[in-house]
């Protein structure tokens, strides 16, 4: 625990993954707005959104699947959202009440595995608008972005909420205006592209994945709001931010990809900002910006995340200390991945959103589940950080369920390494993750329900977490 916990304003965050106190609450829930459209608008999503065109869809189509993926995609990750003012903890460990105290490292390999790959991809996103800016070499720009992120992640979680404020600002004010520029140079009669049903899925899967691998963000910017807050506005301030800013800036990679698609794949930060000569530093700068405020989250997320598993008590390098520490570590570990692979970005990023999400869909369906359908938010938290409470050290049966999702996941993908027989039939289309949430939420719901049953003390809960939409 820390010693000495501080109560709002802008100064170094002292909690680490340990629950925080009703005293400690503070903030409102439009911060969320702010925060999850900073994350949004910023160059890796741009970066994804030219993947619609990139994949062979025409501007129409990539417009449609980027609408329909973020806004479906972007349900589950708002939901999420809710937990962190009612648990007040981080939202992995969260997943000890489903997955048990040790059982739970399962899916924190995976979300591990996730914070890592988009450190690296937004440090070279942040790298080439450096080198961009000051001419300098796309490595040693690489090292600039990731400390200044570092050191912002340091501070922590007041911080970034006061960083967003400012950067969304920016960041929509730029995108908005390559929006209508980027308008007035399409060509009018682009390349038509062959468009099939596969494609259209396979792209749709690649916006709602990146809406859903911001799930296990989520409530860890929320965990600081007061536990009176309103569900539907923490939902409903979460969701327009992540899933409105997402499709409208999305939508601004698909028009530069329509208009340059080798420049936008090969150096997007560039691109944009050289289509306003005039003031392309300042382009770069506020896209440099954007691209701080989504990978700080990334850092930050990977040592809380890190800490679930190292810290089951929350009490090893507890505070401010953990967090400078295993930031550190994670940046530098990041650092030199993003210099050894900045070739293929785009490739390699969407192999790798489509990747996580086979592994992150089983997770977020019983998490959410658990949630809102089985203990209806009602949660022992002090059980959250012992080693033998109420959650137990291993569900094997959750653990089950999660495997076995994703086997039967497998037919149904279309990935860099593999393709299922029936993502093949159907001309390439990735279904996976919608099979993926309807088999994992129906076999973990009727498993739990039937459990509690046979255990009606289970389901009488000490301390309630409260609350759902």
């Amino acid at each position: 625990m820390a010693d000495t916990p501080r109560q709002g304003g802008i100064g170094l965050e002292q909690r680490s993954i340990d629950y925080i106190p009703e005293a400690e609450r503070h903030g409102h829930p439009n911060t969320l707005f702010t925060l999850w459209f900073a994350s949004n608008v910023q160059i890796t999503a741009v970066a994804t959104g030219a993947l619609a065109v990139v994949l062979g869809l025409n501007l129409v189509w990539a417009i449609i699947t980027i609408l329909v993926g973020n806004l479906v995609g972007g349900l589950f990750m708002a939901y999420h959202s809710i937990q962190g003012p009612k648990m007040g903890v981080p939202q992995m460990i969260q997943s000890r009440a489903q997955f048990g105290m040790f059982g739970s490292a399962l899916p924190v390999v995976v979300v591990l595995l996730m914070y890592l790959g988009f450190f690296v991809s937004s440090g070279i996103l942040g790298g080439q608008a450096i080198a961009s800016l000051l001419h300098i070499g796309v490595g040693p720009a690489v090292v600039i972005s990731d400390v200044l992120v570092l050191l912002i992640t340091w501070v922590g979680y007041d911080l970034f909420h006061a960083y967003d404020r400012v950067v969304s600002v920016l960041s929509f004010a730029i995108f908005a205006v390559l929006f209508v520029k980027l308008l007035t140079i399409l060509p009018a009669h682009a390349p038509k592209a062959s468009v099939t049903f596969g494609t259209i899925l396979l792209v749709t899967s690649i916006f709602a994945a990146w809406q859903i691998t911001w799930a296990p963000y989520v409530s860890d910017y929320s965990r600081y709001l007061p536990k009176s807050t309103s569900s539907q506005r923490t939902f409903w301030f979460t969701y327009l931010g992540s899933a409105g800013g997402a499709c409208f800036v999305m939508i601004v990679g698909a028009l530069g990809a329509v208009v340059a698609e080798s420049q936008v794949a090969s150096n997007a930060p560039a691109y944009f900002a050289g289509l306003f000569p005039q003031v392309r530093w300042l382009f770069l700068v506020i896209i440099l910006l954007g691209v701080f405020a989504a990978n700080l989250e990334n850092l930050y997320g990977a040592f809380l995340t890190a800490f679930t598993t190292l810290s089951p008590s929350g009490k090893l390098l507890a505070g401010a200390r953990g967090r400078l520490v295993a930031t550190t570590v994670v940046a530098a570990l990041g650092t030199v991945i993003a210099i050894a692979a900045s070739s293929n970005f785009l490739t390699n990023l969407s192999n790798f959103v489509l990747f996580l999400l086979y592994f992150l869909i089983p997770w977020t369906a019983i998490n959410l589940t658990d949630y809102y359908l089985v203990r209806r938010g009602k949660y022992d938290i002090p059980s959250l950080f012992e080693t033998h409470g109420r959650y137990g050290t291993v569900s094997w049966a959750a653990l089950g369920i999660y495997a076995l999702t994703v086997v039967v996941e497998l037919p149904f993908m279309n990935s860099s390494f593999f393709e299922g027989p029936i993502a093949k039939a159907i001309g390439g289309g990735d279904i996976a993750w919608i099979v993926g949430l309807i088999l994992a939420s129906g076999l973990y719901y009727l498993y739990s329900t039937s459990a509690r049953r046979a255990a009606p003390q289970e389901a009488e809960v000490a301390g309630e977490a409260g609350g759902g939409l």
